[in-house]
């Protein structure tokens, strides 16, 4: 029975991110449940509620529903209601979607839910921005929303908002400094930090290569 609930849920997910953007597609939820799987085999958690969040947790990403976070949550929520799922499964899932974002780790509050089962997915996400992975994710979103490679006139901001993060226009390699540099260090699970490692490096040694590229020294 819970095999077919993934089953099910694969199938909503493809058709629901038919004609998502190339780095939030389906490709990248499922690299996301593959990781997270993975991370299960060393971390402690619900295998049901960690599948599940990782093939939902970008069912309606805010940034391609005029910011509006609500919808993803309430997107999921629906569906695992029409599956039947407990409300105790439905509830922890739709949590884990509501709070695992980079952004919500701006405010000043900071995350109000936590779980292991989110310490788990978030890990898997968070592996999936960076790396080469996340450095051509990073410049797909870049050029589908027609912003610059980079501009040295314009230093990234490293104090932003939840809100400046949410309408930054910035430059793509600003983003390597606001956000995915950072994640290395807020990796959750000893697995996931373990992983973040080496490609974290690899985007240091990139931004390396392209700054000289850049300046017609290499």
């Amino acid at each position: 029975m819970e095999n077919q609930l993934i089953q099910n849920t694969i199938a909503f997910v493809k058709e629901e991110l038919n004609d998502a953007e190339g780095g939030h597609d389906w490709f990248h939820i499922q690299r996301v449940f593959n990781t997270s799987k993975l991370l299960l085999q060393h971390e402690e958690g619900d295998s049901l509620v960690v599948q599940l969040a990782a093939l939902l947790h970008d069912i309606a990403d805010p940034k391609f529903h005029n910011g509006d976070e609500q919808i993803g949550p309430q997107t999921a929520q629906d569906f695992l209601e029409t599956q039947q799922v407990s409300h105790e499964t439905t509830a922890h899932v739709v949590n884990i979607i509501r709070h695992m974002s980079f952004k919500n780790s701006l405010e000043q509050d900071g995350e109000t839910f936590t779980s292991k089962e989110m310490d788990i997915v978030q890990d898997a996400d968070r592996l999936d921005a960076i790396g080469a992975i996340g450095i051509a994710r990073a410049f797909n979103y870049g050029g589908f929303k027609n912003r610059e490679l980079y501009n040295p006139k314009v230093p990234p901001n490293l104090n932003m908002t939840k809100e400046e993060y949410k309408k930054s226009k910035a430059p793509t390699i600003n983003h390597f400094y606001e956000k995915l540099l950072l994640l290395k260090d807020g990796m959750r699970t000893p697995t996931g930090k373990k992983l973040a490692e080496k490609r974290h490096q690899f985007m240091l040694d990139y931004l390396e290569q392209f700054y000289k590229e850049w300046d017609g020294s290499a």
